[in-house]
């Protein structure tokens, strides 16, 4: 009697596993009629619901029973364990259909959108009615009944606009103008002519295409592109923008916006603000060129760009003695801002800066930190086989006495709170309006994971930077706590600073990452970066009450199409397709009521690299976005790689402020970074005061603003270059 209990509630918990897992044909299987069977007992339906949350209990409490051994308890831990990668999947799919609905037929979707709001959305795209308590029913006719004497009317249109762009695009052409792309709809006149008219007379239904090669990382972190390999342009086969939803005057807005100009107007204002040059301050801390500085800001003044962002270095004012502060050059090049009145924001910089884009300009940790270093050189974060980066100091020490008697978060602090001290004055102004506090390499939050003095190349996945002497002490603390002390050491297969995924067993599918210990280790390794940044912004905090904080969050986009996410992991961030990593970075930046700023490219980058690295430049910004935004952040942007054309300045202004979002999020500013002394000589500024014209509210003319700031650029005397080089 008990063998029989226990059979029929296994039979039940094997219905309940089945019904996780995809029936395809599960409704053709009830639809079709029944073989007549002898069995006398008509087949029970598949319990749903709680009914079936009930007799999963009722299987564990039977396989719990007397009889069920060791072997049972294994079976059901393998059974959870398959219950979660198909859960995994479930919501990878469901995250890939919102993502595609988002960039293709811009569906007005919350951000935590369920296969409900999939649904609805969908049926009210083709015409259905949908209540609140879910009733649908159609309330138009069939948009089918319409495309049939709307499409040669259409194609029409399209041709037509199409030869009209064309021509103007050669005239223009001609006179060293180049049109804009517009960003009111991801379809061209031409591309709808080609493709989607086409598609539409041959009666073939609009089909929502999806890059399955994507790995999103949580359930509405990814955005997916469609590219066309051949025009290297964004395409979309949402029904939402095929000739039956797509109007002739909409058409005709986009060959106006490019051939015309983009119209602005009504769009949110967003400040501009431009890097200096890092070598404007010397290492022993003076202006090195006062004179060019005017020169540079007199030139920004005629762009309209809102003020300046001045980076403050830690090796340069406290370079020789603990607490020994020399601001004198950074009072001279600040009252020089002030003559111009431009906004200022500074950045606390406590990393190094040089490298191959740096002009020649070195900026190395304080000299008696250094000096520290050689004694103790756990100090500094290390790799695996033993090799140690100065770029910036390790967390591991931000709560231990080693700086000459105090702690790295102690050191920040006082080198925080000299700075408020010794221009109150500014602030009491409002000239400082915005302090940036550098949390890791590059002043980004993140370790410094892939760096190229240790042989780091793109796209390598890079390496982990835990293994001094303290981080390694934090790990072996929370393996204990944990109940594993084997698990107190970095993994041994995860590769070299450039390798790639699939070449490593911890980074590729089914890899080590997504073990027991995997999980352990990247968990810890993540929160170490994220008690960084509260332990430091609750300091900055108390420096720098009643003044705009901000941090700085990297764009790590190659290797993001796979599962792991490998470079993002050895960067600190937790983002593999079944975590979302930027989530809890962004509690505590909320905590702190910090701004976000998010460094951002800006530039398309090349298919060819894109398809070799795996790499997803949009879905990352997109993530991280929206992630922030629905968290109530604050949100701002820089670029990493500077921008010489228009098509890279328009990119970064439609992140900026994207039109079509249901929540009207902007950014609350942009910083450009300037070029490399290399390369500002060949800089043509107009397209750089089209792109402030844009971030500022403007409907901008193609031909007049060209000719305008020609003249003043003559009158300056300087060419079409800007941003001198104080180097």
């Amino acid at each position: 009697m008990n063998h029989h209990h226990h059979d029929n509630s296994n039979h039940h918990h094997h219905h309940h596993l089945q019904d996780l897992e995809p029936q395809p044909d599960l409704i053709s299987d009830h639809l079709l009629p029944q073989p007549h069977t002898n069995h006398p007992q008509q087949q029970q339906r598949r319990p749903r619901g709680f009914a079936a949350t009930a007799a999963s209990m009722s299987s564990s409490v039977s396989a719990a029973s007397p009889g069920g051994g060791a072997k049972g308890k294994k079976e059901r831990e393998k059974e959870k364990e398959r219950t979660k990668l198909r859960e995994r999947h479930r919501r990878a799919i469901t995250s890939r259909m919102l993502a595609g609905l988002r960039q293709y037929g811009n569906f007005p979707l919350p951000a935590r959108a369920d296969m409900n709001d999939v649904l609805a959305a969908l049926a009210r795209e083709a015409g259905w009615t949908v209540e609140l308590d879910g009733s649908t029913y159609r309330s138009s006719p069939p948009p089918s009944q319409l495309s049939t004497s709307m499409s040669g009317k259409l194609y029409e249109s399209a041709s037509m606009s199409g030869k009209v762009y064309e021509q103007c695009t050669l005239a223009l052409g001609r006179m060293g103008v180049f049109p804009v792309r517009s960003v009111g709809s991801p379809l061209s006149a031409g591309s709808l002519k080609n493709c989607s008219v086409k598609a539409s007379l041959d009666g073939q239904p609009s089909v929502l295409r999806i890059d399955e090669s994507l790995s999103p990382v949580s359930f509405d972190s990814v955005v997916v592109a469609e590219r066309n390999t051949k025009s290297e342009k964004y395409t979309s086969a949402s029904p939402m923008n095929s000739p039956a939803c797509l109007g002739a005057d909409q058409l005709m807005h986009e060959v106006g916006s490019r051939v015309h100009g983009a119209d602005f107007t009504g769009t949110p204002y967003v400040p501009v603000y431009a890097m200096l040059a890092t070598g404007v301050i010397t290492n022993f801390c003076q202006l090195l060129d006062p004179e060019g500085v005017r020169q540079e800001l007199r030139l920004l003044k005629s762009l309209h760009v809102d003020g300046v962002v001045v980076d403050c270095w830690w090796g340069i004012v406290e370079a020789w003695t603990p607490q020994k502060y020399e601001w004198s050059g950074y009072r001279e090049l600040f009252t020089i801002i002030r003559e111009f009145q431009l906004k200022l924001q500074v950045v606390m910089a406590f990393h190094e800066f040089g490298g191959n884009d740096s002009g020649g300009v070195l900026i190395s940790l304080p000299q008696w930190v250094l000096e520290i270093g050689k004694e103790n050189p756990d100090i500094f974060f290390t790799d695996r086989e033993g090799r140690r980066n100065t770029e910036c100091l390790s967390w591991g020490i931000d709560k231990e006495r080693v700086l000459k008697g105090r702690t790295g978060i102690e050191v920040y602090f006082d080198f925080m709170r000299s700075f408020r001290t010794e221009f109150d004055d500014f602030f009491m102004d409002g000239l400082i309006s915005v302090v940036e506090i550098g949390l890791g390499a590059s002043g980004e939050l993140k370790y410094p994971s892939f760096s190229e003095r240790m042989g780091w190349r793109y796209p390598g996945i890079g390496e982990f930077q835990c293994y001094d002497k303290y981080l390694q002490q934090n790990l072996r603390k929370a393996a204990k706590v944990r109940g594993h002390s084997i698990w107190a050491k970095g993994p041994d297969n995860a590769g070299q600073y450039i390798s790639r995924p699939h070449e490593t067993g911890f980074f590729c599918d089914r890899g080590d990452y997504d073990s027991y210990y995997g999980r352990f280790f990247l968990h810890w390794y993540a929160q170490s970066l994220i008690d960084h940044a509260d332990n430091v912004l609750s300091l900055a905090s108390l420096a720098f009450e009643d003044t705009r904080m901000v941090v700085k969050i990297p764009a790590i986009c190659w290797w993001y199409k796979t599962t792991s996410h490998a470079a993002e992991l050895t960067a600190g961030y937790y983002n593999s397709t079944n975590q979302d990593g930027y989530s809890p970075v962004f509690e505590v930046l909320k905590k702190h009521s910090v701004t976000m700023k998010f460094v951002w490219s800006g530039l398309q980058v090349p298919c060819q690299e894109v398809d070799e690295a795996l790499a997803d430049p949009e879905g990352l910004s997109w993530q991280v976005l929206n992630s922030a935004w629905d968290r109530g952040l604050t949100v701002a942007g820089q670029n990493v790689v500077p921008c010489y054309d228009r098509e890279g300045f328009m990119r970064i202004v439609e992140t900026s402020k994207p039109r079509n979002d249901p929540d009207h999020h902007y950014f609350l500013f942009f910083v450009y970074q300037q070029p490399s002394p290399f390369v500002q000589g060949t800089i043509c500024f107009p397209e750089l005061d089209y792109f402030i014209k844009s971030m500022h509210e403007a409907k901008l003319e193609a031909g007049s603003y060209f000719w305008k700031r020609l003249a003043l650029t003559a009158q300056l005397g300087i060419g079409f270059c800007f941003l001198r080089s104080a180097v």
